[in-house]
């Protein structure tokens, strides 16, 4: 049920995520920050727009807590790169864990390890009052990143779906199939399909005219709210880019759903119902890591599609959360249901 809603609603969200128009934007900052944006920002002209500053939203209205809102912060961004930090050494040291499931867990810390170094110089940096602007490049160069990345987590999490299909509906010929240059040749594909194809509109936004203010959504940059402030043609950029979300996150999400429904009728197959749990039992943290890579893209979805009368608190919070929730919560889920991560981890506690 949950797939298929996120099928129905992901595309909703490449309109929606950080994409609030222009009189929005205008509401949600203070009377301090547009002072600070008229002071800082010089009047633009066709020669020197793309060389300005943006100025991104931190959380409206509490700027006087910024410094006691940075402690949960600064404590969320230490745990999701400790605990990914934790999952790549266990996997690193122990060799009973190099095997295709651990690889593709490897890759799944990786990608979570750099979303969160990703976002964390500009979220903190707002909440420690360091700085609240950022320049054009570096916030393509952190679009380039956070959307390939979120491709990059669809992708390993398809790889995973396929790694417990092939361990349970073919468990005999398991080493023959996922042998490690098949899974180099997936793990390369995954980074070739997030990365390379990206460059194109992610390139095009530098030569773009951004006439609108410079304000944006958000306390990172994403592509399609950086694409509103444009007053050129953007509809390549717009096309380009819903395609390759329905190439990636759509399509993605339509092969897990059909890998464990391959599951779910493979075990059914098999009279005692101990051993039908069994399998179960070894997909329950990759369902885990899926639910929580979707619900939070629902819910941002949903947020944005009817809650224009929350608190724009909220639209920026379900933001941080979209960005910071997967990484944080998946090092907890395969820590604590994989026993072979757990066993490990408690050995070293033990010492």
């Amino acid at each position: 049920m949950l797939h298929g809603i996120s099928l129905l609603l992901t595309l909703l969200l490449y309109e929606k995520i950080g994409c609030l128009n222009v009189t929005y934007q205008m509401d949600i900052i203070s009377d301090s920050q547009k002072k600070h944006l008229k002071l800082s920002m010089p009047p633009l002209s066709a020669h020197d727009t793309n060389s300005s500053m943006f100025l991104l939203t931190g959380f409206p209205g509490l700027e006087r807590e910024y410094p006691w809102l940075s402690i949960p912060f600064f404590s969320i961004y230490a745990m999701v790169l400790s605990g990914n930090c934790l999952v790549l050494h266990v996997i690193r040291t122990e060799p009973s864990l190099h095997q295709p499931m651990f690889y593709f867990l490897a890759m799944l810390a990786l990608t979570d390890l750099c979303m969160g170094l990703s976002t964390v110089h500009t979220v903190l940096g707002i909440l420690w009052g360091l700085s609240q602007e950022v320049s054009l490049d570096a916030c393509i160069a952190q679009i380039y990143f956070i959307h390939g990345l979120s491709f990059t987590e669809s992708g390993v999490l398809l790889a995973m779906a396929f790694d417990r299909f092939t361990a349970i509906y073919n468990p005999l010929r398991y080493t023959s199939i996922l042998t490690n240059a098949r899974v180099i040749k997936i793990i390369l594909g995954i980074l070739v399909r997030s990365f390379i194809f990206i460059i194109a509109p992610a390139t095009r936004l530098k030569f773009f005219h951004y006439c609108h203010l410079h304000v944006l959504s958000h306390s990172f940059c994403l592509h399609q709210d950086l694409l509103r402030l444009a007053c050129s043609d953007t509809r390549f950029n717009s096309l380009y880019a819903l395609a390759l979300v329905i190439c990636t996150l759509l399509l993605d999400s339509i092969l897990i759903l059909v890998s464990y429904i391959l599951i779910l009728h493979s075990v059914l197959a098999i009279a005692s119902g101990e051993e039908m749990l069994k399998p179960l039992q070894t997909c329950i943290s990759h369902i885990s890591a899926v639910l929580v890579f979707y619900i939070p893209v629902i819910g941002l979805t949903m947020v944005h599609r009817f809650g224009k009368h929350l608190s724009p608190v909220i639209h920026v919070l379900m933001g941080n959360i979209y960005i910071i929730f997967p990484p944080l919560l998946n090092p907890i889920i395969y820590s604590v249901k994989t026993p072979q991560i757990r066993g490990r981890i408690k050995k070293w506690f033990s010492m």
